[in-house]
């Protein structure tokens, strides 16, 4: 899971993240943690609420500075340079950033100045996201208004206005259901498909099939890093010969990995 930390981040990936640590007084959220995104993947970031995933996106997005480690966000170091990487990627927060007394219209043009659209290009970008957020008709409509599956749709659309490399999305499906769920991660595959990077936090283990590659969080750590088939296969052996039927999911090999940390940390404290 954790490489040496003395190896350098690579400067290939979309993401490259070395030793990343946060502590707030003397907890730990975020400890040591190492991993590479690919960039044009799409990479889930799993684990329980209280994990330590929306500290390690807050460190990624350069508005919490780590402790110690460092991660590079599209080649910069983020830490040291946050204004040359935040034009450049998007930003979905898991309560919609949205302003609700706006209507969608609004609500993209606000954030076309944000990141300083010229009257051109904001007109391409709101084209396009209007037909990939299946909005189109909906423009004039109060954001307070709509369900939160469409808030959810619009939100993706004020983060993805400037036409970013990267995208970051924290709980994106919470609070809305299954079909909106399905629906949602239709739109980050079109995306994904355009090249952009994609990294999701979730708590929910069915998401994580949709995902190239997976990074399990717990208690601030990493306990499992790889493509879901592999991260199952290492269950494979031992669920047989528990005699459970099937294919172990990814739920049951988070499970697994969750009661073994917690089987160490017990003889840790008692020996």
């Amino acid at each position: 899971m954790n490489a040496d930390h003395a190896t350098e981040p690579n400067p290939e990936a979309a993401i490259s993240v070395r030793g990343l640590t946060k502590r707030f007084g003397s907890f730990t959220a975020v400890d040591g943690v190492d991993f590479d995104v690919a960039r044009g993947t799409i990479f889930g970031f799993l684990g329980p609420n209280g994990s330590g995933k929306t500290t390690t996106v807050r460190m990624l997005t350069g508005t919490s500075a780590p402790n110690a480690g460092q991660a590079r966000v599209l080649g910069e170091d983020v830490a040291l340079h946050p204004e040359r990487v935040r034009p450049r990627f998007g930003y979905m927060s898991q309560k919609f950033a949205l302003f609700e007394d706006m209507t969608v219209a609004e609500n993209l043009r606000f954030y076309a100045g944000v990141y300083n659209l010229a009257p051109e290009r904001f007109a391409e970008q709101r084209a396009y996201v209007l037909e990939m957020a299946d909005l189109k008709g909906r423009e004039n409509e109060l954001t307070a208004n709509l369900s939160v599956g469409w808030r959810q749709r619009l939100a993706l659309g004020t983060a993805t206005i400037h036409d970013p490399e990267l995208l970051f999305l924290d709980e994106p499906t919470g609070g809305v259901d299954p079909v909106a769920r399905r629906q949602f991660w239709d739109l980050l595959y079109e995306l994904a498909g355009r090249g952009v990077t994609l990294f999701v936090t979730t708590h929910y283990m069915d998401e994580a099939s949709h995902c190239n590659q997976l990074a399990f969080i717990y208690n601030g750590r990493l306990i499992a890093e790889g493509a879901p088939a592999d991260i199952r296969h290492g269950l494979r052996d031992e669920w047989a010969a528990a005699g459970h039927p099937g294919e172990p999911t990814l739920e049951d090999v988070f499970v697994d990995l969750v009661e073994r940390e917690g089987s160490v940390s017990r003889r840790g404290t008692t020996g």
